[in-house]
């Protein structure tokens, strides 16, 4: 099912991509590492919409039980990967690890979070 969800998660991406390229002298100054912005947007986006299928799946289930398992399922994964891959940065670059990109990595999270939410909001309304 193709719904508007992948247009705001593409439209999310393009719009935080715009902006780092156009704040990229700034974060190079102050030490973000902007590769990793970039990476990070890239599989925020993929793992938005992968925890969308499993979410929306869960919304439209019959049971109760079901729904659980996806939803919580969804966020515990997300959370996860997100974890790990904050945590492998952290490990690579221990030395010059920034609080700037972490932060904006954690940004990014909370913007394909909220895109993600207001879509499963309509689809539970729908339901209804």
């Amino acid at each position: 099912m193709w719904d508007r969800f992948y247009f705001r998660v593409i439209g999310v991406f393009i719009l935080l991509n715009g902006a780092l390229l156009l704040l990229k002298a700034w974060m190079l100054d102050n030490g973000v590492h902007h590769n990793v912005l970039l990476f990070g947007n890239l599989a925020l986006a993929l793992l938005s919409a992968f925890t969308y299928n499993m979410s929306r799946k869960g919304v439209q289930a019959e049971s109760n039980s079901v729904f659980m398992l996806r939803v919580y399922g969804a966020m515990i994964s997300r959370m996860m990967l997100c974890l790990a891959g904050i945590t492998i940065y952290a490990v690579i670059n221990r030395a010059n690890t920034s609080k700037y990109t972490i932060f904006m990595l954690m940004f990014f999270y909370a913007v394909y979070a909220i895109c993600e939410n207001v879509s499963l909001q309509k689809i539970a309304r729908q339901a209804k």
